[in-house]
């Protein structure tokens, strides 16, 4: 029995505008459960590799699977699909799965296509051991949690309590040499440490996905991959890609306190919300390498912030970017702009408020309902979704229209916020005294990518 997992091609991610390349760690976990239960898999990670849809066709077809097991977020839905087909026409006996965030919440709709035997509905790695079992010894698929078919659809899967259980990624099978964070030459590998979101905000399918319960693994298995990532892959940047790890502050005391009592010294950076930081924190994270923080700042409106159920406020914003400046981090600003509530003038105060930060590098994204998310909801019930083609479910082509911005306005918002942002003579010079002459090529792609 032989597997063979794909992530198809997709070239508008917001985050190629800050250089960010990184490994898909749903299918790598889902990959290694797989092995470890003695079934052959590869992973074909197109994005990586630069590679489209004719050059899958001849892998399809070179390695002859029994089953094809493709993930997708809303805006790669279509090249997943496009490639369930090719996989259907070459190897027209392989079982074709999709699985990821948008298959999850709108697998109905999917299985109306007729080169989609299975979708895969939440966390993966149990449900896809169980249906490769199953389809390799012919016994009925109905036993198997999580799953959907065009006959019948299975009870959801329990969440997996124990993620010290789950083995590390199967990184062996992916193109590490391809993987990069803010265009560094640094060699870069990505950890997630916990699973599940206790918050709520509107735009946010993870709590939908994983749970609102949050799923932490312990410091010590924390550590022991990341040591995993220095010795077998030669990793010097870690990212860990958790919705927010600093959110137990305990934990992460101790995975800090534990890097420095093994020895490590790479760096490593992390994703937070400003109201998951302290000083206190920020200093032991400093101290253990952590050099960048990944904040949601989100909106400058707070009536904004409450709409989108964001719970913090701007005073916190304000000083927890302060914090960062104390400690020298390298910061990277989330924004949204033209959520429900959003005008032009809350959109140009957000833009304003923004370079008062002094964040490293920011993301303007364009506010998109995704499938799974209460801001879907209220979006679809209240007919404000102007565009239904998923691909454009990029954060980067705008959907919806606020009160006083069409779609056009706010397109040419977002393009007034990146070069205001990045084009700043002075952020120039004291970006390119920081991180020296690279910088100028994330600068570089980002006015060409807007």
């Amino acid at each position: 029995m032989k597997v063979l997992m794909i992530n198809p091609p997709y070239s508008s991610s917001k985050y190629k505008f800050i250089g960010l390349v990184a490994p898909p760690l749903g299918i790598a976990y889902i990959a290694a459960m797989l092995e470890k239960n003695g079934i052959t898999v590869k992973i074909l990670d197109a994005p990586a590799l630069e590679i489209e849809h004719e050059a899958i066709k001849k892998e399809i077809q070179a390695y002859s699977p029994d089953v094809v097991a493709i993930t997708s977020v809303t805006p790669t839905i279509g090249s997943a699909l496009k490639t369930a087909q090719i996989s259907k026409e070459v190897c027209p006996n392989a079982i074709t799965v999709l699985g990821g965030y948008h298959p999850t919440f709108t697998y109905m709709e999917i299985l109306k296509n007729d080169f989609v035997d299975i979708i895969v509905c939440g966390e993966g790695e149990q449900t896809m051991v169980e249906l490769v079992d199953a389809v390799e010894n012919g016994t009925d698929l109905r036993n198997v949690n999580g799953i959907a078919t065009k006959e019948f659809t299975t009870p959801p899967r329990c969440i997996i309590e124990d993620l010290d259980s789950i083995p590390f990624p199967a990184r062996h099978l992916l193109p590490m040499d391809e993987y990069k964070i803010l265009n560094m030459k640094l060699t870069t590998g990505t950890i997630i440490s916990g699973r599940g979101c206790p918050y709520k905000c509107s735009f946010c399918a993870s709590s939908a996905m994983h749970g609102q319960k949050l799923r932490l693994r312990s410091a010590e298995n924390v550590v022991d991959e990341m040591e995993h990532l220095v010795d077998d892959h030669n990793i010097e940047m870690v990212a860990f890609m958790d919705d927010t790890f600093t959110f137990n502050h305990k934990r992460v005391y101790e995975i800090c306190e534990t890097m420095k009592e093994r020895g490590l010294d790479n760096y490593w950076g992390c994703t937070a919300r400003v109201d998951t930081v302290s000083e206190n924190l920020l200093k032991a994270m400093k101290d253990a390498g952590c050099i960048t923080m990944f904040l949601g700042v989100e909106s400058a409106d707070q009536q904004v912030l409450n709409e989108i159920n964001k719970k913090t406020d701007i005073n916190r914003i304000q000083k927890t970017f302060e914090l960062t400046k104390k400690y020298d981090m390298r910061t990277i600003a989330s924004v949204v702009l033209g959520m429900p509530g959003d005008t032009k003038r809350s959109i140009l105060n957000t833009i304003k408020f923004v370079k008062t930060l002094e964040p490293s590098y920011a993301v303007f994204s364009l506010a998109t309902p995704y499938p799974g998310t209460d801001f879907y909801l209220k979006a679809a019930s209240e007919n404000l979704i102007k565009i239904n083609d998923w691909s454009k479910y990029t954060l980067l082509s705008p959907v919806l229209e606020t009160v006083d911005c069409s779609l056009e306005e706010l397109r040419k918002l977002q393009k007034k916020a990146f070069k205001e942002f990045y084009l700043r003579p002075s952020y120039i010079a004291r970006r390119t005294w920081t991180d020296g002459p690279i910088v100028l090529k994330t600068i570089a792609s980002i006015v060409k990518g807007v």
